[in-house]
């Protein structure tokens, strides 16, 4: 657990945290840029000092003002991943490796190395390594630290889009395989949908919320962030069939199931799907003869008007998805909050194993 009771004055910002935060798996810290993203970790990470509060990690106290307490950053047993690599230029891939490497990690090297795919890049100088490759370095120097928690800032915003793309599976494996807790700075909404187990949503110095992915993105707060044209439903959920004759796999969504191209998962592994809401239509009766294979029960929860469109909020149980249909539409089958409806999903798709 991270405890941050916290200020600091940053120019006109002022930043404040009071706040319990679990830190299992990767966290995202997403809102626009100068909101206070970096500020926080760089507080919590010890790299700046806060004006008043106080910082535990772990039940460890890092810092507290009143007392005058302040662990510095090597203490911390913290990882951190900037922007850019900050590789030392005359050391080896290996030898920046090796730099502060706990005596701990020793046996681990390997695996660290085989994870992030840099075994061939062990003895290039960083002058050599596109940037792609050095951030994956970067990643494995403040893995075999040893930390109890890794820090990263924006570790794709100085990538271009091939790159981005050669670095986000590797990160995807690294929230899979390493059972380090992860604080992951982003303004990215695909990394965050591809990476966030959680997310706290940062606005002008202040935590305005923190809550798994999927609650997260189907509550209010988070609306305003996505594109108009871009209304989707994150859902996580089992697999729990594949089919004998076609080649398709289903999905537990509550007592429901939703199907989608087959899937390379045991029975039982979890998974995240993607379902825009453009891609959802309603209907007041469950049809029988159609094409379409995933129709839904749900209740309608909230109708949100936008000009000649209206956004609908639709629960099966804690799960909810969105659907974009007219106004008209809305009218003529009295679509209102409460009402029972068949969600029709033409399309969705998979996010990540979780």
């Amino acid at each position: 657990m991270l405890a941050l009771r916290l200020q600091q004055q940053l120019g006109d910002l002022s930043l404040y945290a009071d706040t319990t935060l679990s830190t299992q798996g990767i966290t995202a810290i997403f809102g626009v840029s100068g909101v206070g993203k970096t500020s926080l970790i760089n507080l919590i990470g010890g790299l700046t000092k806060p004006d008043k509060g106080q910082i535990i990690f772990n039940d460890r106290v890092l810092v507290d003002t009143d007392k005058g307490l302040f662990v510095p950053p090597e203490r911390r047993k913290m990882g951190y991943v900037f922007h850019y690599a900050r590789l030392f230029p005359h050391y080896s891939v290996k030898g920046n490796l090796q730099y502060g490497m706990s005596g701990a990690m020793k046996l681990h090297f390997d695996d660290i190395v085989q994870l992030l795919g840099i075994e061939t890049l062990l003895p290039r100088l960083p002058a050599m390594l596109s940037g792609g490759e050095k951030q994956r370095v970067a990643i494995g120097r403040a893995l075999l630290t040893a930390p109890e928690l890794l820090l990263m800032d924006e570790p794709l915003a100085s990538l271009d889009l091939p790159r981005k793309r050669e670095l986000l599976p590797y990160l995807e494996k690294l929230s899979q395989d390493i059972q380090i807790p992860i604080l992951y700075v982003s303004h990215n909404l695909d990394e965050i949908v591809r990476l966030a187990d959680n997310v706290i949503v940062m606005s002008t110095g202040k935590i305005e919320a923190f809550a798994p992915l999927a609650d997260i993105w189907s509550s209010s707060i988070f609306r305003p962030w996505l594109q108009a044209d871009a209304l989707s439903s994150i859902l996580n959920v089992k697999v729990i069939e594949h089919h004998s004759l076609y080649t398709m796999s289903s999905v537990a969504i509550s007592d429901q199931r939703l199907w989608l191209p087959q899937l390379q998962f045991q029975l039982g592994q979890s998974v995240r799907i993607r379902i825009d809401a453009a891609e959802v239509s309603l209907t007041l009766h469950k049809s029988t003869q159609t094409t379409i294979r995933n129709i839904l029960r749900v209740k309608v929860v909230e109708c949100i008007d936008d000009i000649e469109q209206v956004d609908v909020k639709l629960a099966i149980d804690s799960h909810f998805i969105w659907a974009r249909i007219t106004r008209w539409a809305r009218d003529e089958l009295e679509i209102k909050p409460g009402k029972w409806v068949y969600a029709q999903i033409k399309s969705l798709s998979l996010t990540r194993r979780l």
